[in-house]
């Protein structure tokens, strides 16, 4: 039935409950943001420790949302089961969960030390399963929900000038991951979803020392810019609403038409 205030409806969030991993800064931050601006309340996930966590819960707060924090690492399961166990015990529930925590850095396949491809590996890719796992087993009690994991364009296609074969590798593992989740956990009522965002100006991007390699992720860019971390939170907003109530297994590429050259 559509009404004067369908589209509200549709991307209202009132009620619901939200689970964001790198909600201490960047892409998990912002989205954090936004999903409490939509209504609702949000668990906050992160293993900084420079008051990031903090600041997001008390932001949140000053628009009048709720939210609470829990300081884990994503490389360990039980860390973020005990994570959602907050979510349950704050907020009784689990509707929304963003994975967003990640690493990145370069080195040339030759040079790159086995310790070093691990461990993005083990954060970026084994650390979205381990998330989506436990967010899943309060999904179930629940009745289902939406899982968005942040991946990248780097997961389809690879960057000119960034040697970095680990993280692309990692990123195409969330892309398929997210898709092969999706059509297991379809008859649970949980959709799974990605996000692959294209160069965006997150503090690590925007350090003084990066000067040169930001204007050359803008010249590559048809857009001529790099996203701006805001504009990760509208797409995350989408998935996790019932706007996207049809939307399962899908990559959605925020690039500013990167790949498409």
């Amino acid at each position: 039935m559509i009404t004067k205030h369908f589209a509200q409806r549709l991307f209202n969030l009132q009620d619901r409950v939200a689970f964001v991993t790198g909600a201490g800064s960047g892409i998990g931050q912002m989205i954090a943001y936004g999903l409490a601006s939509a209504g609702a309340r949000v668990v906050c996930f992160d293993l900084r420790e420079d008051g990031g966590l903090t600041e997001t819960v008390k932001n949140i707060e000053a628009i009048g949302g709720q939210a609470c924090f829990y300081t884990g690492d994503v490389r360990q399961l039980s860390d973020l089961r005990a994570g959602v166990a907050l979510a349950k015990s704050r907020f009784g529930r689990l509707d929304i969960a963003v994975n967003a925590a990640g690493i990145a850095n370069a080195n040339p396949a030759l040079e790159m030390e086995t310790e070093q491809w691990q461990r993005v590996i083990d954060i970026n890719l084994t650390g979205v399963w381990n998330s989506c796992k436990a967010e899943a087993e309060l999904m179930q009690e629940s009745g289902g929900g939406s899982i968005i994991n942040i991946a990248s364009m780097s997961g389809l296609i690879v960057n000119r000038g960034l040697e970095q074969a680990h993280y692309n590798c990692s990123k195409a593992g969330v892309i398929h991951l997210s898709k092969s989740l999706a059509m297991e956990w379809v008859s649970k009522g949980i959709r799974v979803n990605s996000i692959s965002p294209g160069y965006t100006a997150t503090p690590m991007n925007t350090r003084p020392e990066m000067v040169h390699q930001t204007r050359e992720f803008e010249n590559q860019t048809p857009i001529q810019r790099m996203a701006k971390v805001e504009e990760m939170a509208g797409p995350a907003l989408f998935l996790a609403s019932d706007a996207a109530s049809f939307c399962t297994g899908v990559d959605l590429v925020v690039d500013g038409g990167f790949v498409c050259w």
